[in-house]
This record gives C-alpha cells, sequence and structure tokens, in this order.
C-alpha cells in the first residue's frame, strides 16, 4: 500500500460511506496473565449506536498517522505460506468474514501467545468490505461509476486498558463531591493493529500485511515477528540511530556544525519534492553520495560510502522522513541550545584563544532571558 491507497481506506472508513460496510465484529479482553476474561461476536449494525461509534474511531485509528513511521507495509516471507503458517490462516480468517468461530478463537488464542503486552488489553476486530469504484487515467470516479470489485478485509486494533479507581466524583444521588469508591477499566485508543489483506493498486493483495504502531520509536516487534510471521524492519528511532553512525564513520572530521545543517536541509528538500508521491521517499547509496557531495563532503570520503553503507544496511534502503530534524539542537554539558530552521545560518562554532566556542549572531539586539526582555550591548 502507499500513502494515496491508505487515504482512500481512511476517508471511506465510515458508515456514512455509501461503498463501506463492517460485517461481524469481534471483542475480547485479555489480563496481564493472558488470559481471555471476556470475548464476543456481533454484526456491527445490531450493536448500540455509542458503543459502534466507539469501536470505528478505534478501527480507524489503527490507519493514522504517517506511512513510512506509525504504518508499514509487511511482505509475508517464504515460511508464512507453510501448511500452518499466518498468510493461510489470515486468508481463511478473512474468507470467513470472522463467523467461524473456530477460526475465531485460534486467532485470539494467537494473539495471546505470540503477542508481548506489559498490561491488560482490548481486542477489537472487524470484517470489513469496500466497494472499489471505477476511476479514470485522471484519478476521477468515472460518469458511470460502479463497483468494479468488492475489497473485503480484516483490520484489527489492540488497546490498553486502564484501571481507574482514585479521585474525586460529583455524584448526583447525594449531589456532593465525594470519593470515588468504584474501579473502572477504560479501553484507551490502540498502541497496535493489522490490516489484512493489504489494498494494492485498488485491489486486494494477499501477500502483505498492513501494520500500525503508536509508538513509532518503540513499535511492538512482537506483532511483526511473532504473531504475523514477518521480518521486522527497523524503527523510526533505528533508522536515525544507523543514519548517525553511517555519517559519523564516513565523514569522520568532516563532520561538524555547517556539514550537518547542511546534509538535514538536503534531504528535507528530497522529502518535500516527494510530499505527493504516493510513496515515501528513500536513501540509498547513490542518493546519500549524491547529498553528501552537494553538502560539500570530498571525494575520497565519498569513496568509504559504499562499503559503509552495506555494512549497516544491506541491500535495504533509509526511509528520508525518518531523518529529517526540524529544528537543530546543539547539547554540551549544562547547555542545550535549540535553533529554528531559518536560523541555522545565525550559529557558528569558532574557536577562539583555543576555546571552542558558539558564536550567535543577533540581527536584533533584544534577548528574552526566562522570558523577560533583555537588552545585549
Amino acid at each position: 500500500m502507499n500513502k494515496k491507497e491508505i487515504n482512500e481506506i481512511k476517508k471511506n472508513f465510515s458508515e456514512k460511506c455509501g461503498f463501506f460496510t463492517i460485517g461481524t465484529t469481534v471483542q475480547a479482553l485479555v489480563d496481564s496473565e493472558k488470559n481471555i476474561k471476556f470475548r464476543s461476536s456481533a454484526l456491527f449494525n445490531t450493536l448500540p449506536q455509542d458503543e459502534s461509534e466507539l469501536i470505528m474511531a478505534i478501527l480507524k485509528k489503527t490507519l493514522s498517522g504517517t506511512y513510512g513511521k506509525n504504518l508499514k507495509e509487511y511482505a509475508f516471507p517464504k515460511d508464512a505460506y507453510l501448511d500452518g503458517g499466518m498468510q493461510p490462516f489470515m486468508y481463511e480468517l478473512m474468507k470467513s468474514r470472522l463467523n467461524d468461530e473456530e477460526l475465531v478463537t485460534k486467532f485470539l488464542d494467537t494473539i495471546v501467545e505470540k503477542m508481548s503486552y506489559v498490561s491488560t488489553y482490548a481486542i477489537f476486530t472487524a470484517a470489513c468490505t469496500y466497494s472499489v469504484l471505477k476511476k479514470t487515467g485522471n484519478d476521477e470516479l468515472t460518469d458511470d461509476a460502479e463497483s468494479e470489485i468488492d475489497y473485503n478485509f480484516i483490520i484489527t486494533a489492540v488497546c490498553p486498558v486502564e484501571l481507574r479507581y482514585d479521585g474525586l466524583i460529583f455524584s448526583d444521588e447525594t449531589n456532593s463531591i465525594v470519593k470515588k469508591t468504584t474501579a473502572d477499566r477504560i479501553i484507551e485508543m490502540p498502541t497496535d493493529g493489522f490490516l489484512f489483506p493489504i489494498f494494492s493498486d485498488r485491489q486486494p493483495d494477499i501477500n502483505g500485511v498492513l501494520v500500525y504502531s503508536k509508538n513509532a520509536n518503540k513499535p511492538n516487534t512482537s506483532v511483526v515477528d511473532d504473531l504475523l510471521g514477518c521480518e521486522f524492519v527497523m524503527s523510526f528511532k533505528n533508522e536515525k540511530e544507523t543514519f548517525h553512525a553511517i555519517l559519523g564513520n564516513v565523514l569522520g572530521d568532516e563532520l561538524d556544525y555547517e556539514m550537518i545543517t547542511n546534509v538535514n536541509d538536503k534531504i528535507s528538500e528530497l522529502v518535500d519534492k516527494s510530499a505527493h508521491e504516493t510513496e515515501p521517499a528513500t536513501i540509498g547509496t547513490h542518493e546519500l553520495s549524491t547529498i553528501l557531495w552537494n553538502s560539500g563532503v570530498s571525494q575520497e570520503k565519498l569513496s568509504e560510502l559504499p562499503k559503509v553503507f552495506e555494512h549497516a544496511m544491506g541491500d535495504k534502503t533509509l526511509t528520508a522522513v525518518n531523518l529529517i530534524e526540524r529544528k537543530t539542537v546543539l547539547q554540551t554539558e549544562g547547555i542545550t541550545v535549540n535553533i529554528g530552521k531559518d536560523a541555522q545560518d545565525k550559529v557558528r562554532c569558532e574557536n577562539i584563544d583555543g576555546r571552542r566556542c558558539l558564536i550567535i549572531s543577533l540581527d536584533d539586539p533584544e534577548v528574552s532571558v526566562n522570558g523577560m526582555p533583555t537588552n545585549v550591548k
């Protein structure tokens, strides 16, 4: 799936859309000891409206976030297609529309067994259908737009459950503020989720799965590796750390303030140029070599890049949007300076009387200290 295809499903993921329906929904609550304390199945349109609206919001949340960070597509490896593998199981589950009790039980048991989770959580799964309409080459619906195919998919959300019991409440019975004496288990918005099969070239592709992670820095890798049987790719945080390591190994003593900000600007330009593309911009050896060359890196240093990049990434590429910084942060012991993108040229590092100094040019002599204006003379 690409950004455009995800947005199409997300836009039409609504009861108000005449081309989208939710069939059977499955709910379950799992305690911290991996016991399924509750489960139920019901047709979505038989649920109370206030309840169905909340479930709709929870499921739709797993289609949110940045593609490449919070949302990542994974292809099933060869082993996943063998008997007992996750791909044929997910395919059978999807075909059953969650109406096969035995398959649903196995699905829930597999989540509980394979997925790591630190506390009580709730599972919401729904069988959905999106009627895919015909479009012209200009990406517009035809005058006689009608459904070409039905895209049937299963979407799953995993939500933390918080126990809330302490505090004061207003009691309608006594018309007073009193201490809360009962405990409520509140189901939060999902931290993890996945959709199968993916929606590619406006049709279903049973060879992949779309995975949602609320925390792009610390994704739950067990969802990808253990539950779905796919190969986890590095997180947003890991990509940035790997990129920093590549720059450090290649540039060495050429890695200074000016070089770092120049490279960041070049990558930001690449991301901005590809903002309307369906696929996120990626950076391999060739792209990074061009960026570094345009940033002033010597040819001698660039000759080391292919070897360093391959050692760090193999045949994979980096996601450009995961590498950029929207502001520059300078840190040393006891001091942190945040520099906006438009002010990078006002800062430089110099050696003065044998000491490394940070020089900041001030167009306006007024400087705020702890929120109070001062004049620098």
